[in-house]
């Protein structure tokens, strides 16, 4: 599916042809047929000005082995890690996508969450902690990982997660809800997977106006709610599932509700990125438009896989 260039959302206006995007590596990434670099650590990073670049869809990674997600702004910082790679959107100050791989070995004990600034972006393009001063009091809102602390604690690079690059203001219900038991639903599957692995990606929604957090200092922007896109690659094809939450999911929901499980389509015209774009065309159309075949796999029963067809 073409990229709709997010037409609908608060980052609109940061899309302006003819601006370079730039792309900082901890790891190696190359771009297009030519590798650009290796770097092994953020203050050492190596700035890329694509004047020419046409859009992030150039970025291979495999960490995104089907496509990096196209469609974000120009203006977007795409920061490539070890454990994961992101989109930084300059204008919201969170992440558009982010991309990563689960293990078996990449799963770890339980670690301390210490909120750092990313070192790879400028003061104006990222929140910083104090701008999460008195959400929890006064929005119910937690720092919600997009690329999960505790999937990563097997690693070296796991205190990345804590970057508030990775982070969002994610209501509490929804994080400690729905969102972590799909989590926890993929940790579940990359274990029974061993080094084969569980890849996905997710990102942020904005469909509603959410207000600010009260303690920032900067423009940003809250999103509305969250998508997840989960994917495995065996001798049998690529096989996935695809989620979307609102900010107001209660507690006691489940990822398997009917309402959260969507086409891939859906993501897609919902976030304005697309997806799965290194594909052939017709393995692309079939797994955005299909029902997704992964959800057993991930603890849902196949009664309500039907109902994502076309979406």
């Amino acid at each position: 599916m073409e990229a709709n260039n997010k037409a609908n959302s608060p980052a609109a206006g940061a899309m302006q042809d003819g601006l370079a995007w730039r792309t900082i590596c901890d790891t190696g990434c190359r771009f297009g047929r030519g590798v650009v670099g290796t770097v092994r650590t953020a203050l050492a990073a190596v700035f890329w000005m694509l004047a020419t670049a046409a859009s992030a869809e150039e970025l291979h990674s495999s960490l995104c082995p089907y496509g990096c997600p196209a469609g974000a702004p120009r203006t977007n910082d795409v920061v490539v890690r070890e454990i994961y790679v992101l989109s930084s959107n300059d204008t919201t100050k969170l992440a558009d996508w982010v991309g990563y791989r689960v293990t078996a070995d990449s799963i770890g004990p339980t670690a301390q969450r210490r909120w750092r600034t990313d070192p790879a972006l400028g003061g104006a393009e990222t929140l910083e902690p104090d701008d999460y001063r008195d959400a929890n009091a006064e929005l119910g809102t937690d720092r919600g990982h997009q690329a999960p602390l505790a999937s990563f604690t097997g690693t070296d690079a796991w205190e990345t997660t804590n970057y508030l690059s990775n982070i969002t203001p994610q209501r509490s219900a929804l994080n400690q809800g729905a969102w972590r038991r799909l989590e926890d639903a993929v940790r579940s599957l990359a274990r029974s997977r061993g080094g084969a692995g569980v890849h996905v990606t997710t990102g942020p929604l904005y469909e509603r106006n959410m207000g600010v957090l009260p303690g920032a200092d900067e423009a940003h922007v809250v999103p509305s709610g969250y998508w997840k896109i989960v994917a495995t690659d065996d001798r049998g094809g690529i096989r996935v599932a695809a989620f979307a939450f609102g900010q107001d999911t209660p507690r006691n929901a489940s990822h398997c509700d009917a309402d959260k499980r969507v086409s891939v389509s859906e993501v897609e015209r919902r976030s304005g990125l697309d997806f799965f774009h290194a594909l052939d065309p017709e393995d692309q159309r079939r797994l955005e438009n299909g029902p997704g075949n992964l959800y057993e796999d991930l603890g849902c029963s196949g009664s309500d896989a039907s109902r994502t067809a076309g979406q």
